[in-house]
């Protein structure tokens, strides 16, 4: 059985939302991404656009301004929940993993 879009995120999606808790550009979203990583996740534009048009689409972000070709987005509550979900599942991940690792000492 195929999973529902978005019950789990990609690094670059987890990272595009957390960018856009402020109203940011696409050009400022990638850059954003590969400080935040240290240059570990990057995002090129033809993914970059397509996320975005489809977090549009789910209703996990919002359009906040147009100017020129230029636009700006914020996430929703619905991506704040997205986002938040994905990091207690990661968090969850990580504690199996040293329950595990840990009980092999």
């Amino acid at each position: 059985m195929p999973r529902e879009k978005f019950q789990t995120l990609t690094e670059q999606m987890f990272y595009i939302l957390l960018c856009l808790r402020k109203e940011c550009c696409g050009m400022d979203i990638m850059e954003e991404v590969g400080r935040i990583t240290d240059g570990r996740v990057s995002v090129g534009p033809g993914t970059l656009y397509n996320l975005l048009e489809q977090f549009l689409r789910a209703g996990m972000i919002r359009e906040t301004k147009v100017e020129g070709r230029k636009k700006s987005y914020i996430m929703t509550q619905k991506g704040a929940v997205a986002l938040r979900e994905e990091c207690e599942r990661i968090q969850r991940q990580t504690a199996d993993y040293w329950r595990l690792v840990r009980g092999e000492d």
